[in-house]
């Protein structure tokens, strides 16, 4: 039986990409199609049972919380979520007018990503030293990428846990920045360079040794496969579910 999907954010980058995976998928139907100025009101999502958010980070909270109301599961590509903004959809699906509804929340689709953050979580306590890099295309609008502060979140958990000390950086002044951010006790870097679509390196060192993990998205459709699996397994799984892990069983 096919499953009604709405587009949210479906004239941007992503989301028209998002949409034509979805009219291409058998199982699928697209009902509707929204975007910056479109209310979201049963009456404008076309029957959908799974909303997808592409949007930016300054509306996307308000869109998982209408989309709920109006009795949708909601899958959210978008980024600049923190714990405050989990906890108030947590909050909202724990709720008697949202029982049963499912949203599922990730930094990144690309399977080669997952796998990518999985795998530097797990070997991240092996190493003295970590830090992640990530580079975009100029035109995205957040810095460090949801994908590259939950990278970082995975490899600081994964180090503490292990009670590794922290890691070794003689740095004391650095006027300018230039060690870049700090999730958690990892440095994250972010370089917007034109020619570029979505790229990470963790890059991880002991005396005399380097790993790089690194993943390359050189089109927006390696992101599809990952929608559509979410878009496919988010209803029923009630509550929030952060990240493609738990459905690929890493």
């Amino acid at each position: 039986m096919s499953i009604a999907v709405a587009v949210i954010g479906a004239c941007g980058r992503m989301g028209s990409t998002v949409c034509q995976a979805v009219e291409d998928a058998e199982d699928l139907t697209l009902v509707a199609r929204l975007d910056a100025g479109d209310e979201i009101v049963p009456a404008a999502l076309g029957g959908a049972e799974v909303a997808v958010d592409f949007t930016v980070p300054s509306t996307t909270e308000a869109n998982v919380h209408a989309l709920l109301d109006a009795g949708l599961d909601v899958v959210v590509g978008t980024t600049g979520w923190d714990e405050a903004s989990y906890d108030r959809v947590r909050e909202h699906l724990a709720s008697p007018e949202a029982a049963g509804r499912s949203v599922l929340i990730a930094p990144n689709f690309a399977l080669s990503a997952v796998l990518a953050m999985s795998l530097a979580a797990k070997v991240a306590p092996y190493f003295a030293s970590a830090e992640v890099i990530e580079l975009h295309h100029p035109g995205k609008v957040d810095a460090p990428s949801g994908t590259a502060v939950a990278t970082a979140r995975g490899i600081a958990a994964s180090r503490a846990a292990a009670g590794c000390p922290a890691m070794p950086d003689a740095t004391t002044t650095d006027p300018l920045g230039a060690r870049g951010a700090v999730v958690e006790g990892v440095h994250v870097h972010a370089v917007r360079l034109q020619g570029l679509t979505a790229h990470e390196e963790v890059v991880l060192g002991n005396p005399g040794e380097q790993l790089t993990i690194r993943t390359d998205s050189f089109d927006r459709v390696s992101f599809m496969p990952g929608v559509l699996l979410a878009v496919r397994q988010v209803g029923g799984r009630g509550g929030l579910t952060i990240g493609l892990e738990p459905l690929l069983d890493l």
